[in-house]
């Protein structure tokens, strides 16, 4: 004890040393432990970027004959080119009437005038429609009073009716029934019920899928004519269901005259339990020829969905 006392400075800084020692010590290992972990995870890394290089088999850069980054880039391209071509088959339908700033008595005013030029343009092509039809629009197309909200999605199914109605009218269907579209407003559910499908629009990442079904009569030919009408269209049209039958079954079953469409259960020549029609007997026709075919009327309801392309797409 007299010689800490003599030497106290000494022995204090003996004292700290060590302790500083001690940390250096628990400070080195920590480090150590720390660069172990480090190197373990670098050569992790490595390892992956080995593989990605050339060590995976299919999972490789390419090599001096084969390039895979340069091919990569031409898919790309490719595909890109294939996305513009089918983008021209997806053109938007203009809304009727097309404007940022729609107002009530703009929109009264263009729907009325659409209907009267469809019913122009289907007396021209020879097709009959209902008296006075007003292509789905009974409940909007005398007033000037329509819900919140709902011009906007109006307009476009006008411009869409319009577009749909035109490719039969092309076709020269004898008669087109109906056209039935979606609900889009509160108008709606007190409207004439045959002017509506019980179903919604479908959205995904991709488009709005809006369905509508159109019955119409008209002979095979004039049938192929419709179909071919929606495919070669520049704006996207999905047929995706068809129910087929001849007019003297239709009417038999009283069914005649733009019922309200309730959905597809699949192709269907005829009405459900009804008998099928006799085949049209051999006869003689005009200057004695027996006559081979005789082809009848068919009452023809096609469910078409309208895809409309999403933002940024």
């Amino acid at each position: 004890m007299a010689w800490i006392k003599r030497n106290l400075f000494f022995a204090v800084g003996l004292g700290v040393a060590v302790l500083l020692l001690a940390a250096a010590a628990v400070y080195d290992l920590q480090s150590v432990n720390h660069n172990e972990k480090a190197n373990k995870d670098l050569n992790e890394i490595y390892d992956t970027l080995n593989k990605v290089g050339g060590g995976m088999d299919g999972f490789t850069s390419g090599n001096d004959k084969i390039n895979n980054i340069q091919s990569a880039r031409t898919q790309t391209a490719q595909i890109q080119s294939w996305m513009k071509k089918t983008g021209d088959y997806f053109q938007p339908i203009t809304p009727i009437p097309n404007s940022t700033n729609l107002t009530k008595a703009d929109f009264a005013a263009s729907l009325r005038r659409t209907i009267t030029d469809l019913q122009r343009e289907s007396a021209s092509a020879g097709v009959t429609l209902p008296p006075d039809y007003s292509f789905s629009f009974t409940q909007q197309r005398n007033t000037t009073t329509f819900a919140p909200g709902s011009l906007e999605l109006l307009a476009r199914q006008v411009g869409e009716v319009k577009t749909i109605s035109e490719i039969l009218f092309a076709a020269h269907v004898n008669a087109l029934d109906s056209v039935q579209r979606v609900r889009v407003s509160e108008d709606d559910v007190a409207g004439q019920q045959t002017d509506y499908i019980n179903e919604v629009p479908t959205t995904n990442s991709l488009a709005i899928l809006t369905p509508y079904a159109v019955t119409f009569r008209s002979f095979s030919a004039e049938l192929a004519g419709v179909l071919a009408g929606f495919a070669a269209s520049t704006h996207g049209f999905i047929v995706t269901g068809i129910n087929v039958a001849p007019v003297g079954l239709v009417a038999q079953a009283g069914t005649a005259g733009g019922q309200p469409f309730s959905g597809f259960t699949g192709m269907s020549p005829m009405t459900p339990g009804a008998a099928p029609a006799p085949a049209p007997a051999a006869g003689a026709g005009r200057g004695g020829l027996p006559t081979v075919l005789n082809e009848q009327m068919l009452r023809i309801t096609l469910e078409v969905e309208v895809v409309n392309i999403a933002p940024g797409k």
